[in-house]
């Protein structure tokens, strides 16, 4: 099985392709592409890179253990729980923009 995952440009945030097409932060709600559905999923990469907005598109394999989804490379285990060391700005801890959020982003 595989999953599409990337960064949303302007959160900098792992995403992944769900169920609906969309792209959502949580990797269980990741739609799943057999081998089968390889067309699907290249277009699906396709649009997605038309876009834009998605950067760093990836294809990850990934096996189900107890009813979870858990891919099989560390990098994408690491990516998947999040940043390994709390992001702080000014002493406080920061917590970064989200998917849904309109704001600007600095370049």
């Amino acid at each position: 099985m595989e999953i599409l995952t990337g960064n949303e440009l302007t959160s900098g945030g792992t995403v992944y392709l769900g169920n609906s097409n969309n792209w959502v932060e949580d990797l269980q709600a990741s739609r799943l592409f057999t081998k089968e559905e390889a067309a699907e999923r290249d277009a699906a990469l396709a649009t997605t890179k038309a876009g834009g907005r998605i950067i760093s598109l990836e294809i990850e394999e990934v096996t189900l253990q107890d009813g979870l989804l858990v891919p099989k490379r560390l990098r994408e285990r690491i990516r998947a729980r999040g940043p390994t060391a709390p992001l702080t700005l000014k002493g406080e801890i920061y917590d970064r923009q989200h998917l849904d959020e309109d704001g600007h982003v600095s370049i």
